[in-house]
């Protein structure tokens, strides 16, 4: 196993000035780091992590704070997480995921106090989240993946859920739907001012007001089986309705075994269209679902870069960017026709807790 006395025979230094160009803790030139990384890459050398942090006072070790207590962990979710593991390793740190839910200073200070991670990026954003008012207090490194009600003096990056619904509701209009439901995350989930939830809503009702459409609201757990009844309590009840949009990729296999259940087709009887959604999920359906495709990877590296950014001293790049979602088409949208109108649903009244 090669050790750092090798690395030093091999790039022509000294030890000590290997030690320096690992951990950082005095400058040495850019031509001398790189000659000593040459050397490192040629041996095989990685240097130990512990050793390292406790040489330089630092762990080189992010956490992402994903919690996902009830939905759990899909596709879309991963592809956030590997754009910021690529990143955080591309940029010389590990990159530690916490899934668990951190709801007070209590359980966030004892993460930190561990002193295992030098910054932490935060996802699941709430408009007024509990974690950033934390940080800020001890001044403790941070960058966020979504936003607040107030992003004073935050380095952020996020969807552009604005545009993301626009994009939806529009293409459904361009298809001639003047009824169009809107399916988002649990109530409780809204209720608790999760951004996402909260701004999808809001773009909602003011674009399809703004473009004289008639919409209709439903929460909705993210299982199957809530999809399942969310579907046939809205059907039952507002029967006009030709096209959904769902920010709950979990619950479409449900809605689609209640479609197939009346007889109907898509996007024959209804159009469907997922937002913020991956398309290697909405592949799994048939026919595909046309969905808002977010840039997952994109984000995961702009979180880590503003965190690094500030863990490195230098200048913050951006304090806030926006991304809008991508359409992709499958074959669940197509032109309006009249909705098939049948009986009610032998689950006509079965309520689902997330209404």
């Amino acid at each position: 196993m090669p050790t750092m006395h090798d690395v030093a025979r091999r790039a022509n230094v000294s030890l000590s000035t290997v030690s320096y160009a690992i951990n950082g803790t005095r400058p040495i030139s850019e031509e001398t780091r790189q000659r000593i990384f040459a050397a490192m890459e040629e041996l095989g050398y990685r240097p130990h992590a512990l050793a390292r942090g406790l040489a330089s006072k630092r762990s080189r070790i992010l956490a992402l704070l994903f919690p996902t207590s009830e939905r759990g962990m899909g596709t879309t979710d991963l592809e956030f997480i590997i754009g910021a593991a690529d990143t955080a390793r591309d940029l010389g740190y590990h990159l530690v995921l916490w899934t668990s839910d951190i709801n007070d200073a209590v359980e966030l200070r004892q993460l930190i106090q561990q002193g295992l991670v030098d910054g932490v990026v935060l996802m699941e954003v709430h408009l007024n989240d509990r974690r950033i008012a934390y940080l800020q207090e001890i001044d403790f490194p941070f960058s966020i993946i979504g936003r607040c009600a107030d992003n004073t003096g935050l380095a952020y990056t996020d969807i552009d859920f604005e545009q993301t619904v626009r994009t939806a509701v529009q293409h459904l209009v361009e298809l001639g739907h003047t009824d169009i439901a809107f399916i988002n995350h649990a109530r409780e989930v809204f209720d608790a001012g999760y951004g996402p939830a909260v701004r999808t809503t809001d773009a909602f009702q003011r674009i399809t007001q703004e473009l004289g459409i008639h919409s209709v609201i439903r929460f909705c757990h993210p299982t199957a089986q809530a999809g399942y009844t969310t579907f046939n309590a809205l059907i039952d009840e507002r029967p006009e309705i030709t096209a959904i949009a769902a920010m709950n990729e979990r619950c479409f296999p449900g809605m689609l075994q209640a479609i197939a259940d009346r007889g109907w087709c898509v996007p024959d009887d209804i159009s469907l269209i997922s937002l913020v959604s991956s398309p290697d999920v909405a592949e799994m359906s048939m026919p595909p679902l046309a969905t808002l495709a977010p840039p997952a990877a994109e984000l995961g590296r702009l979180g880590v870069e503003l965190l690094v950014q500030q863990l490195d001293g230098r200048p913050v790049s951006i304090t806030e960017r926006l991304l809008p979602c991508r359409l992709v088409l499958g074959g669940s949208t197509g032109e309006r026709r009249a909705p098939t109108l049948n009986p009610p649903s032998q689950f006509s009244g079965v309520a689902d807790p997330g209404l």
